[in-house]
């Protein structure tokens, strides 16, 4: 017999399903309309007065008046607001930071408004009930549900809280979901990675889990530490465990494992959650791609990937994205982001609805020779070559070796697997023929003898975990980049003996 909350759920989840094909039936009328919200708001910001905002009256003067910036050139705005002045980027001041590694400039402080956070949290949610509504499937809400993420405890700075995203969000869990959701909070602020997963699997091991929700590499050392303690699946520990939320990283290069670790196939559902806004989620189980989130004062742009770094590239609204196209994605926000380069590359897989997929980070590619491959392709090369084998992989990252002892340079693969190929030959073989048919300009650069093909090169058991721990970044929202167009990491892989 169904609890009153799980039978309260689906008429809830019907209701916001009628609200969300309502604006996604209208996708060029809600962004226009969120473009004008934006507009009008911040006409008296700094920001607002310094780009000419009250004379903008279409898309062209917005794009002739507010260049694409990424955080380095905003920051001189960005720094007044941390500083405690209001009305610069958004009326007032923001109710919270996201602090977040920066690359050149230390720590990233991104504005997180009362008008933005709600969208946050409302995302989340309606992910599940859109779940719940296509599935019918309800019973989970009785259970217990955990959520692998940052520390909830925020620092203040000039009379504004920050912390990690996921530890903000943490804050605003629906009552309704209070008592079922775990860690406890004294587990969930501890800081050591280690020392917290072991404390949750202790919390966990004998409740009834219903949801896991994590960033797949994390969540892989949950399970892996459940299945130690117990030696059990985790479908057998959790015999009710039946849905897995996930974000931050492609599931399906984890996919093969999870099933083994799990013991059975349960249902996922992918979020495309940031700092700067909380983008799109899957909104069908049987469809490929997310769900863009245009109702969520959100305006997006979008420039091809391959003409980003020209001097004036064209930029576009979801009015003439094309399907299968790499673009980079930009945004503003009510959070006062303006024409903002969050880094991200995405392609479109349904444009009625409009929804995408991350095809990789702008800055993570390996284009040493001028092939330009994303990390899409590293990705999908991999599932290709462990498609219907005992191949599974437990981590991965991809270099190019451009200067090697001797032959011709070539890209080096370092994987972390779980079960090894029979014949790695045949496994390097599938991975090549896979990456030189998605990717011509690599092809070309084969054919030519400019590149051999690529090498593997196998990393010892929690070898990445190793190499995140040596960085300082064990844990929480952290993610090994899938590729990088120099040898820092591979370099480091070897300094730290994790070859073998």
């Amino acid at each position: 017999m169904p609890s009153i909350k799980a039978a309260l759920s689906k008429p809830f989840a019907k209701y916001i399903a009628k609200r969300i094909k309502k604006w996604s039936s209208k996708p060029i009328e809600t962004q226009q309309n969120v473009f004008k919200h934006l507009l009008a708001e911040a006409s008296n910001t700094v920001f607002g007065k310094d780009h000419g905002f009250r004379e903008i009256q279409s898309y062209e003067d917005f794009k002739e008046n507010v260049p694409i910036r990424d955080y380095e050139e905003l920051k001189p705005y960005v720094e007044r607001v941390v500083a405690g002045e209001k009305d610069i980027l958004w009326r007032g001041k923001p109710i919270y930071f996201a602090k977040t590694s920066g690359t050149t400039s230390g720590a990233k402080y991104i504005p997180i408004t009362k008008e933005s956070m709600p969208t946050h949290a409302e995302a989340a949610r309606n992910a599940i009930l859109l779940y719940i509504h296509e599935t019918g499937n309800s019973k989970f809400v009785d259970g217990k549900m955990i959520f692998l993420q940052g520390s909830p405890i925020l620092e203040e700075k000039n009379g504004i809280k920050l912390g990690r995203l996921s530890g903000i969000v943490a804050h605003y869990v629906p009552k309704y979901l209070q008592k079922n959701r775990m860690p406890s909070l004294e587990t969930n602020c501890i800081d050591d990675w280690e020392t917290k997963v072991e404390a949750i699997v202790e919390e966990t091991i004998n409740e009834d889990m219903t949801i896991i929700s994590g960033i797949p590499s994390w969540v892989q050392m949950y399970f892996e530490k459940l299945m130690q303690k117990t030696d059990k699946k985790v479908g057998d520990i959790f015999k009710n465990f039946n849905l897995f939320i996930f974000g931050g990283v492609n599931y399906e290069p984890y996919r093969a494992k999870f099933e083994n670790l799990i013991g059975r196939k349960v249902d996922s559902i992918e979020l495309y959650p940031a700092s700067e806004g909380f983008f799109a989620f899957q909104d069908k189980q049987g469809e490929k791609g997310m769900l863009l989130q245009l109702n969520s004062g959100i305006f997006y742009e979008f420039v091809e990937a391959e003409h980003f770094f020209e001097s004036n590239p064209r930029r576009i609204t979801i009015a003439d994205v094309k399907l299968g196209v790499n673009y980079v994605m930009v945004i503003s926000t009510t959070a006062g982001l303006w024409a903002y380069n969050i880094g991200d590359t995405v392609e479109f897989t349904s444009l009625k609805p409009y929804r995408l997929i991350v095809s990789g980070r702008l800055k993570h590619f390996i284009s040493a020779f001028g092939e330009h491959i994303i990390g899409k392709e590293v990705e999908q090369a991999l599932r290709d070559a462990t498609e219907n084998t005992s191949i599974s992989v437990n981590e991965f990252t991809v270099a190019p070796q451009i200067s090697p002892n001797e032959g011709l340079p070539y890209h080096e693969w370092f994987i972390e697997f779980e079960n090894e190929p029979k014949n790695a030959q045949d496994f390097i073989e599938v991975l090549e023929q896979s990456l030189q048919q998605q990717n011509s300009y690599y092809l070309d650069l084969i054919e030519g003898k400019v590149l051999r093909s690529l090498k593997v090169t196998k990393i010892k058991k929690d070898g990445f975990q190793t190499y995140m721990k040596s960085i300082g970044k064990l844990g929480g929202q952290n993610k090994i980049p899938r590729l990088s167009n120099d040898r820092k990491i591979a370099n480091q892989l070897y300094q730290l003996n994790l070859t073998k």
